[in-house]
């Protein structure tokens, strides 16, 4: 998820009434929520697309999430202590608590991959255990009704709170609010994928079956963009994944789909080689091969594609030439 959505859900932790358990809880939960994202500093020394097999990786694995909260209390507790070392410590904050800070930081740097999976973006849970990729489906990167609630309560709870009255039970309403949110999102992620997985299936046998991936969409979360795959086949075999696009309401159930890109290529597999598109194929999920205008060969994955242009969530290879998809039925 955004940064944002994560650091709200930082405060309305601390606004449900753990901010009182130490000094400096809010930093620390704030801080916490977002910390595992200082994988993003590898911008700085990655090219092109090499930062989709890197990010949501080793920063959001269980080895970082216990140390990661831990240098987090520490650098608080620490600052505390400089701040009284030198007289500058507010007489307003609240004794710190080593035990408490380490435990606030953690609570909310687990929320962090907790809320990441929730989307089709994907996250490597178990790194370095495992390198493989989870997804949630359930809601969309930025997800503007969860910032509004979020949003609203965390200043409700805060204004109350000035005015001496009880502002715990808004942050707590609000979290029960936003989690009964994400159970109905996984229920319509879940009832469409397999809604559209059924209609595709009646009358069609492939080999590698039918894979529907239900990717929500921003503001209207009770609709759904249907990625369904299947695989085409030619006379040398397997040439590729076929996509078709479509859209799923649980108010009007499914729209009709149209097939993804308009000019696939053949799939590669040594052809497709190189740091970078090594590093794109490891990240993707639904990964095809698409003409280029020179006529070569563009890697790209159904979950964010733009026939417009070439994006960050794509690979040209220049080299290559693109091997037109004969046989697109499967």
């Amino acid at each position: 998820m955004d940064n944002l959505t994560h650091s709200l859900v930082g405060a309305l932790i601390g606004q449900a009434g753990l901010k009182r358990k130490t000094g400096l809880a809010m930093p620390a939960l704030i801080i916490g929520a977002n910390i595992p994202d200082i994988d993003a500093a590898c911008f700085f020394w990655l090219d092109g697309a090499e930062h989709l097999g890197f990010r949501r990786g080793i920063t959001h694995g269980p080895i970082a999430l216990v140390l990661l909260p831990l240098l987090l209390a520490g650098g608080l507790w620490g600052y505390d202590r400089w701040q009284a070392g030198r007289g500058k410590r507010p007489d307003k904050r609240l004794p710190v608590r080593f035990g408490w800070l380490y435990a606030l930081s953690l609570l909310a740097c687990l929320s962090h991959p907790a809320l990441d999976w929730l989307n089709v973006y994907g996250i490597r849970l178990l790194e370095p255990f495992s390198s493989t990729w989870y997804y949630g489906d359930v809601l969309f990167i930025i997800d503007t009704w969860l910032w509004l609630l979020m949003g609203f309560a965390t200043w409700f709870s805060l204004r109350r709170e000035k005015r001496g009255g009880e502002w715990r039970r808004p942050a707590r309403i609000a979290i029960g609010v936003a989690l009964a949110y994400i159970g109905m999102n996984g229920w319509i992620s879940k009832t469409a994928s397999y809604d559209v997985g059924r209609e595709a299936s009646v009358g069609t046998t492939t080999e590698h079956g039918i894979h529907v991936i239900a990717s929500p969409v921003p503001l209207a979360f009770w609709e759904r963009e249907t990625i369904r795959s299947e695989l085409a086949f030619g006379d040398q075999g397997a040439l590729g994944p076929i996509y078709h696009v479509g859209r799923w309401s649980v108010l009007g159930k499914a729209s009709d789909e149209s097939p993804m890109p308009q000019q696939p290529c053949a799939w590669l597999d040594d052809a497709a080689s190189g740091e970078e598109a090594d590093a794109f194929l490891f990240w993707s999920r639904a990964p095809f091969a698409e003409r280029a205008p020179d006529g070569s060969v563009l890697l790209r994955d159904a979950r964010f594609y733009d026939p417009r242009a070439r994006d960050r969530f794509s690979v040209a290879l220049p080299d290559v030439a693109c091997e037109p998809l004969a046989n697109p039925s499967p």
